[in-house]
Parts: structure tokens; sequence; C-alpha cells
């Protein structure tokens, strides 16, 4: 009997975990082909999520955990999960429930027909504001139009995986990982699944805006060097207007025109330039400090505890 590892990152979510708990029970019921492993990725949780899954370890044999050292985020919370995931398939679902459980089975069923890469799209987004489901289309616009590689848009990490695609994704060790640019790197036969998000069962969203917007700056400059090349390009077609603005300088005293004093014009040249190079020089530092965190090389993540699922004879 094959295996089914369900990877489930978790950070501060003990208000929603009674309720996973039993849509996941409900989930192998209906699942019995395959066997399942829930994976849960405890990130460092500072309230009783860590002993709430400990509990649940001991009444349900399918339940694996890790907890991780401290708090590495997501990104390095679902390496961790790829890593030791033992399934031959890999769905990734956020805890707080705003992805259901119950489409698993329609995954698994596309699985079986030989896709690689089930990714669930959002038809709709119910509980988030129009500025967050807004900015979410701009990011990925602005993306797609930076890479010549196909993006998935309107999805998350909400996905089935086959083996090959998690082995894949475990060879990429980049320190500052965005992994839903990521899945669009390694390829693969993909099959998209539409469906309607629910808004989250319970507990508070941990991404405010200052998140989202690291997370947007990370996927940009990890996935395309396109910003180096607009800055480029915006530096030479400066340079050439300024070329000629020159050349109109010292062209028009030949047919009387008068060159007068123009402080006022020069300073906003002169600001509108130094405003140029200053973001120039920021788009540059985004990416030798990605140069920097790799040079040290150190790893994603520390385990402090991994309890592993109880195989059925």
């Amino acid at each position: 009997m094959k295996t089914i590892t369900v990877l489930i990152p978790a950070y501060n979510e003990e208000a929603v975990l009674p309720q996973l708990f039993a849509r996941l029970k409900d989930l192998q019921k209906t699942i019995k082909k395959y066997r399942l492993e829930l994976l849960f990725i405890n990130d460092g949780s500072s309230d009783d999520t860590l002993t709430m899954i400990q509990k649940e370890a001991k009444k349900n044999s399918s339940i694996a955990y890790i907890n991780l050292s401290r708090n590495f985020g997501k990104e390095a919370g679902m390496l961790a999960g790829f890593d030791y995931a033992k399934g031959d398939a890999v769905v990734i679902i956020d805890a707080d429930l705003q992805d259901p459980p119950e489409l698993i089975p329609q995954m698994i069923e596309l699985w079986e027909q030989g896709y690689d890469d089930v990714y669930a799209r959002r038809r709709s987004r119910q509980g988030e504001t129009w500025l967050k489901k807004k900015t979410s289309e701009w990011y990925y616009r602005i993306l797609q139009k930076s890479t010549r590689i196909p993006i998935q848009r309107d999805t998350g990490d909400f996905r089935l995986l086959d083996r090959r695609c998690v082995e894949a994704l475990k060879l990429l060790r980049e320190s500052q990982r965005n992994t839903k640019a990521l899945f669009s790197w390694i390829g693969f036969n993909k099959k998209e699944l539409l469906y309607d998000r629910d808004p989250r069962a319970a507990g508070d969203t941990k991404w405010n805006y200052s998140r989202l917007v690291n997370l947007a700056i990370d996927g940009i400059t990890s996935f395309t060097t396109a910003p180096l090349r607009m800055s480029s390009i915006l530096g030479m077609i400066i340079s050439c207007g300024a070329f000629l603005y020159i050349l109109y300088l010292l062209i028009r005293p030949l047919f009387g025109v008068p060159t007068g004093a123009g402080y006022s014009s020069l300073m906003a040249v002169i600001l509108f330039l130094g405003g140029i190079q200053l973001i120039s020089l920021g788009i540059i530092g985004e990416y030798v400090a990605r140069i920097f965190s790799e040079s040290k090389n150190r790893p994603g993540y520390f385990v402090e505890e991994y309890h592993e699922a109880k195989r059925e004879k």
C-alpha cells in the first residue's frame, strides 16, 4: 500500500487544531487505498500547538510531527517537511482550514491519472480584503512578466506533489526560499484544480502586510534578475535624455535663445537622478544581500524533536 503524506505547517494554531484533527479523521475514513501520514511541522509556536499535536499523536498512530528549535518561517518549515515526508506523494495544506482537506481525494484521483503537481487554484477567496486580493493579483502579474517560466496565478501552497517533485525541491537548498516560485521552476506535469477558498476557521492570521511584502520581494529577487535589467535600461534612457538635453542647451544660444538661470529646474533634475541612483543601488543591494546570505551556507532549520508515525502492520 502506497503512502500519502499530508504536510501541515503550524505556528500558534491552537484555536483551530481541534477542528483540523476532526476533519483529518474524516478524511482518513474516505481514503482506503492509501496509507496516510499526517506530518505536522511545529514552527516554534509559543502557545499549546505542540502539546495538542503530541496528545493527538498518542490517539492517532498516523500522526508524525517535527518540532523545530525556533520559528524559522513557513518556507523553512515546508523544507523540513519535504526532508522528513515518507509518502509517495505529498499534499501541502495550511492548518487554518482555509484550504479544505475534503479536496484531497480529488487531487489523488488526478495524481493517479499521471499528473505530478496537482495545484489548487482559488476561484474565490472568502474572508480576505479587496486590497489583499488586488495586491496578490498585481504581484503575480509582475512576476509573470519578469520571467519566461509559466506562473500559476491565484494559487498558494495547497497542492499534491509526486515524490519526484519532492525530491527536486529537496535539491534546492537556498536560504531565502520562495516555494511558490520553486513549484513553477521545477516544472513536471501540472494540473489545475479550481476551488472556493474558505475564511480562516479560527484564530488570527500570521501574515501581515509587512511579511507579505517581504515574501513578494523574496519571490521576485529569487526567481528573476529582471529588476537589475530594468534599472540598467532606465539608467540608459535617462543618460540618453540628459545627453540630448545638454545638446539642446549648447545649440539654442546659436538661435538667439538665451540660457537663463534655472536653479529650480536644475535641482529637480539633480534630485530626480539621485532618486534613480538610490533605487538602482537598493535593487543591487537586495541581490548582494542574497549572495551574502547564501555564502554563509547555513542550514535552513534545526529539529528539536521528531516523532515518526507508526506504520500499520
